[in-house]
């Protein structure tokens, strides 16, 4: 099963490439049309790895399809590069550097404004391209004469005509693109860029540098548009102005999601779709005038039908298909846990191993200051949320920091590790500034946290989300191994077994995490922290929401977690903070109240009186 994952679809669009001339000319697809589809394919792969994958949508995709098709068509015609393969290389590198600039600027907003400058520097292009530059593009004529590519060298050289040898020539080229897009897909590359459609927030605490993973994709999907830009040119023998255009771009967005987005081939079927009907429409009598008419109600009804888009919906109902009976085991063994709390009192406890990978290395020495709070302070307008909060977590112990509601414990963690900046002051990790790093040099440093509400990927596997934490510790921050697949990491794979077995979740490993119960939850988010090997765990109200026989479980662990790492927890149940804490930090309205001992908080008048006395102030007499 595992070896028809990974290669029926390759073989299965191998055989639609061959098979696809014969039959379905007798449909109306012409050889030129098919080649056309192809073209439209190759940049839908690049597209949909930056859309469908990470969820970005991109309107400037025309710019990318331009500068890769004009540039290529500008050598030849000019006649600066005699070999058409290789200004098509020239050409599809021009488009990704040009990707890379707007991408830049890009990644570094989301939602619509990352849309909305994609569109602009899509417009831009199209400009540029009509008027300083029209000199090398043509302006509104484009570059007619380019040359077809050729086989061989010399006297011997084969030129590839139009008809079946150029769609044989793009269906090579599409499927070597489609099984390169595939290892991408699946590689360590791919499993963040999906995590980062997932939650973004929590791929970045996790240590991985979010914008350039978002950039590589961007990247990515400029080289296959420049790649199909520049085959344009050689196919047709003309490069039209009309590639920069803001409707080429808009058109790809359509067919992706007629097609089905994060399936590789839906822009392929899609585009299929699309040029057949505008084709064919136009052939039906009366219907000359109105064929983009019925074509925008074919794609309204094709979206509200296939909501995930024709190969979206086939791939969907195969895999409800293939685990049914695995999701239904897995959802009536979360209905039994949280009905009769089975999970917290069934079975051993949490196992007691160390993890698999080493610690992160401290940044200096080995002091015995693991964490330092220096005069933190955090103002919201007139708000003082944190106000000059000093206190030192010593190395290898449980550290609490407690306080009723609104003293601003939140805050000042969110600012240990550095996901918001300090009004004044700063924070110390083993005698090294940590504040100012940002979040994911934070956690490269050796900084991990889990949160008071769950950051998990919801619809993916236990052990995906174990993995993706675990790939932040095996190969830091970025790196571009696009073409190994994700679980081909060793040591990450190991670790990830490793806390499966700690967290007792090794029966849910492949189950997806918001099937998990909500115990099973709170375990995983602790898990995810604990899999990019901290020197430093920051704990928000772990206990929260757990049955007693739950938090006794999550007690034991944090007390067997705590002999490899300085802990460090905030929470509300103070007869656990008593329990575990070594050293405990009392806050009240932002400001430090007490620090010291378990025994010394406990005895303290002025904890008394503004955090245990405003308990029992409410307490029914």
């Amino acid at each position: 099963m595992k070896w028809a994952s990974r290669y029926v679809p390759e073989a299965l669009v191998l055989l639609t490439l061959v098979l696809a001339p014969v039959v379905l000319n007798p449909l109306g697809f012409s050889t030129d049309l098919l080649t056309r589809v192809l073209n439209w394919g190759l940049i839908g792969l690049g597209f949909d790895i930056l859309f469908g994958l990470t969820g970005l949508l991109s309107f400037g995709q025309a710019a990318f399809y331009g500068v890769g098709g004009f540039v290529t068509a500008y050598l030849l015609v000019s006649g600066a590069v005699g070999s058409v393969w290789l200004a098509l290389l020239v050409g599809t590198a021009s488009a990704g550097v040009f990707g890379l600039v707007v991408g830049w600027f890009a990644v570094r907003r989301i939602g619509i404004y990352f849309t909305m400058i994609t569109l602009a520097f899509g417009q831009m292009a199209y400009f540029i391209e009509n008027s300083p530059l029209s000199d090398y593009t043509g302006g509104e004529n484009g570059i007619p004469g380019v040359p077809a590519p050729t086989l061989g060298f010399g006297a011997d050289a084969f030129r590839i005509s139009a008809g079946l040898p150029m769609y044989v020539l793009f269906a090579v080229i599409f499927f070597l693109g489609y099984v390169l897009a595939r290892r991408i897909v699946r590689s360590p590359v791919g499993a963040i860029l999906l995590a980062i459609k997932e939650n973004t927030g929590r791929v970045a605490m996790l240590g991985h540098d979010v914008p350039a993973y978002k950039l590589t994709a961007f990247v990515i999907a400029a080289l296959y548009a420049g790649l199909a830009g520049g085959l344009l040119g050689s196919f047709q023998s003309y490069m039209p102005p009309d590639a920069f255009s803001l409707e080429t771009s808009g058109q790809l967005v359509v067919q992706t999601i007629v097609g089905g987005a994060g399936t590789l081939i839906g822009p392929l079927v899609g585009a299929a779709v699309w040029l057949w009907l505008r084709d064919n429409l136009q052939l039906i009598p009366g219907f000359a005038m109105l064929w983009k008419l019925v074509l925008g109600i074919a794609f309204i009804v094709l979206v509200i039908g296939l909501r995930r888009g024709v190969c979206g919906e086939i791939v969907h109902w195969w895999s409800e298909r293939t685990n049914q009976a695995a999701l239904r085991a897995a959802e009536a063994r979360t209905e039994a846990i949280e009905a009769h709390n089975i999970d917290a009192v069934a079975g051993e406890e949490l196992r007691r191993r160390d993890v698999a990978l080493s610690l992160a290395e401290p940044a200096t020495g080995d002091g015995e200051v693991a964490l330092e709070a220096r005069s933190l302070a955090r103002y919201y307008g007139g708000l003082r949320a944190v106000d000059g909060v000093s206190f030192k977590v010593r190395r290898g112990s449980i550290h609490a920091v407690i306080g009723p509601n609104g003293a601003g414990k939140s805050t000042l963690f969110k600012m240990l590790l550095d996901e918001i900046s300090p009004s004044s002051g700063e924070v110390l990790l083993f005698g090294e500034r940590l504040t100012g790093v940002g979040v994911s040099r934070a956690a490269q440093r050796g900084v991990a946290k889990s949160n008071q509400l769950n950051q998990l990927f919801p619809n993916l596997s236990v052990r995906n989300n174990l993995r993706i934490a675990a790939l932040a510790r095996g190969r830091g921050p970025l790196r571009f191994d696009l073409l190994r697949p994700a679980d081909s990491l060793p040591d990450v794979e190991a670790q990830i077994a490793v806390i499966l077995d700690q967290l007792n979740l090794v029966e849910r490993a492949d189950t997806p995490a918001h099937v998990l119960a909500y115990g099973e939850k709170r375990r995983l988010e602790i898990g995810m922290a604990l899999a990019t090997s901290p020197n430093v765990l920051l704990l928000d109200e772990p206990l929260a929401g757990m049955s007693p026989a739950e938090r006794a479980a999550t007690c034991a662990f944090i007390r067997d977690i705590a002999r490899a790492r300085t802990v460090v927890i905030v929470e509300h149940d103070l007869d656990a903070i008593f329990g575990l804490a070594e050293r405990i930090t009392v806050l009240y309205e932002g400001r430090l109240l007490a620090d010291g001992t378990a025994d010394e908080v406990r005895r303290n008048p002025a904890v008394q009186e503004a955090y245990l006395g405003g308990l029992h102030a409410h307490e029914s007499a």
